[in-house]
């Protein structure tokens, strides 16, 4: 059963989730702590070019199955144009400021 994303545990994680589904950029980049990384399947991508390629340009969708961490592990079921869906993790660290420091997904 989806969890509706209002009902997600975490500010910044719920706030990431809006934006992806929103395909909102300038609310995505606003949320992330300067010097921000990520990594996808276990290996450290490019930020900007990862974000345009999975999530704006081909119109990433997020829909959230479950939750641990206080909100900051996710599993959900991603889709976007170029792979269709997929069952996906997500790990998220959040500073001080409340601004996404790194995030970490790859299939579940």
């Amino acid at each position: 059963m989806t969890i509706q994303t209002a009902k997600l545990s975490d500010p910044a994680v719920r706030a990431f989730v809006s934006a992806v589904n929103a395909h909102d950029r300038e609310a995505f980049l606003a949320l992330l702590a300067p010097g921000a990384t990520m990594a996808d399947d276990g290996r450290d991508r490019d930020l900007d070019d990862w974000i345009d390629r999975e999530i704006f340009s081909s119109r990433g969708h997020m829909d959230v199955d479950n939750e641990s961490r206080g909100g900051r592990d996710l599993v959900a079921r991603y889709s976007n144009d170029t792979w269709g869906e997929m069952r996906t993790k997500w790990h998220f660290e959040v500073g001080e400021d409340g601004r996404i420091s790194r995030f970490e997904t790859g299939q579940a």
